[in-house]
């Protein structure tokens, strides 16, 4: 690696400080798509996945700490930024998001190599059903805020405050209730930026953590035609949504989230390999309960918890969340149960 490179790795210069990114971007055509991956190291593979509405520059920060010594690997999944869109639903049924991966990590990692993958929100349900129906290929699995699918599935049957924070999921499939409006799915440079000047990029930009040259990747990727079409097909295709809720009679819903659907076929439903789930307690969206008994899918589970983050806690938290991944994966001991105090906590 470039004196640069490692100076960029360390955080001694920020990216947008020098005119050379440490990360190295591709494609790969694989299982009929092209996907398009940032990468940055060389060594054993460490692939990240990310979720909705979002694309492999979330994971920036923990790239660049694993790429110390690993070939870290970012994927833009198919339907989103520079990957890919397949038209209609099918192409977006979990069966084809875990044969990406299992094609994607052979090309890049080798045959018979095994990896980790690190994955949140939709990447992390493909993650938890990659680990399901091919566990021989990986050496550990960390998800961050990212609901294991019979778990979920639990959660949005039984638990009435999961139903109420997942309504958005009745919008995504155009399940609509009365005064509620569909997505706006025109992919412009004008509604992209003014979606990154709000939410989680706004707040890493006004905490310094990003640049205005962060905010414009965010705006770049959000500008693919198609992108927003592609990240909502990954909820309809796989009917990502609750059975009701106070506003969707079950009447009016014709199908919801089936754990047994997205898993068929795998090798096990129990996850036996080595598990680390961060979770950012402060996500609205996907709350807590989802960690309740996952003990019993996950057995060989270890738990870390950041009770002032939400969703975006490898955003927000980005240095803890990339120590975290590097202990874990190292395997320094990493504890069953822990939980992030800041100093005003403690």
């Amino acid at each position: 690696m470039s004196r640069v490179t490692l100076m960029l790795i360390a955080g001694l210069l920020p990216l947008a400080a020098y005119g050379q990114s440490p990360f190295r971007e591709d494609y790969a055509e694989v299982n009929g798509v092209r996907l398009h991956y940032a990468s940055v190291g060389r060594g054993p593979l460490v692939l990240f996945l990310h979720g909705y509405p979002s694309f492999w520059y979330q994971w920036k920060d923990q790239m660049l700490e694993m790429g110390r010594d690993h070939l870290a690997v970012g994927l833009d999944m198919r339907g989103y930024n520079l990957s890919s869109k397949p038209q209609g639903l099918e192409p977006y049924k979990m069966k084809h998001l875990v044969e990406d991966v299992r094609q994607f990590s052979e090309k890049i990692g080798g045959r018979n190599n095994k990896f980790v993958l690190v994955a949140h929100d939709w990447g992390a349900s493909v993650a938890w059903a990659f680990a399901m129906y091919h566990p021989e290929m990986l050496e550990k699995l960390i998800i961050i805020n990212g609901p294991h699918p019979f778990v979920s599935e639990r959660e949005l049957k039984e638990n009435p405050a999961q139903r109420y924070a997942s309504n958005y999921f009745f919008i995504f499939n155009n399940y609509l209730a009365p005064g509620e409006k569909p997505v706006d799915e025109n992919d412009t440079k004008e509604s992209a930026t003014r979606r990154a000047h709000t939410g989680f990029v706004e707040a890493a930009v006004r905490s310094g953590h990003y640049t205005e040259a962060d905010r414009q990747r965010w705006i770049d990727a959000w500008s693919q035609p198609g992108s927003t079409t592609g990240g909502l097909s990954y909820y309809r295709a796989n009917h990502r949504n609750a059975p009701f809720n106070d506003t969707h009679p079950a009447s009016t819903i014709p199908n919801s989230w089936s754990a047994k659907e997205v898993t068929e076929g795998a090798k096990s439903t129990i996850v036996r390999l080595p598990t680390l789930v961060i979770w950012g307690m402060k996500d609205t969206a996907l709350l807590v309960g989802n960690i309740s008994g996952l003990d019993r899918w996950v057995p060989n589970l270890s738990v870390k918890l950041y009770p002032d983050d939400d969703h975006w806690v490898m955003i927000e938290k980005h240095k803890e969340v990339a120590q975290d991944v590097r202990q874990f994966i190292d395997g320094k001991d990493f504890p069953k149960e822990s939980v992030y105090r800041s100093a005003r906590r403690r």
